[in-house]
C-alpha cells in the first residue's frame, strides 16, 4: 500500500483548506485511515480518523468542530476539510494507514503506513 497526501499551503487566519489522501493497492473494509500532523519541535499528534467501511470517525478535541474527515472509497481517497484555521493548526500533516481492527488509534504506532506529509502554514 502507498499513500500519496496532498493540499497544503499556506492560508491565512479563519481561512480553510481540505488535504487528500489516496491510497494504491488493496484497502480492506476493516482498515482506518488516519490524519497526524507535527508542529516543529512538537511530537506528531493525532487529528482525525475514519473506517474504510462504516465511516464511523473520530475527532481529536482540539479540531473538533471545525476538521471533518471523510471518504471516498470509489477513488480510494480520505479528505481532511480544515475550517476556521488558526496558527496553532500550522504543521506538517500525515495521513497513515492502520492495517488493524482496533479502528481510531490515537498512537501513531498503531499505522503501518504513512504518506509523505503535507506542510499547512497558517499566517496571522
Amino acid at each position: 500500500v502507498q499513500l500519496q497526501a496532498s493540499g497544503g499551503g499556506l492560508v491565512q487566519a479563519g481561512g480553510s483548506l481540505k488535504l487528500s489522501c489516496t491510497a494504491s493497492g488493496r484497502i480492506h473494509n476493516f482498515y482506518t485511515m488516519g490524519w497526524f500532523r507535527q508542529a516543529p519541535g512538537k511530537q506528531r499528534e493525532f487529528v482525525s480518523s475514519i473506517t474504510w467501511s462504516g465511516g464511523s470517525t473520530s475527532v481529536a478535541d482540539s479540531v473538533k468542530g471545525r476538521f471533518t474527515i471523510s471518504r471516498d472509497n470509489a477513488k480510494s481517497t480520505v479528505y481532511l476539510q480544515m475550517n476556521n484555521l488558526n496558527p496553532e493548526d500550522t504543521a506538517v500533516y500525515y495521513c497513515a494507514l492502520d492495517t488493524s481492527r482496533r479502528a481510531h488509534s490515537y498512537s501513531s504506532h498503531s499505522y503501518d503506513y504513512w504518506g509523505q506529509g503535507t506542510l499547512v502554514t497558517v499566517s496571522s
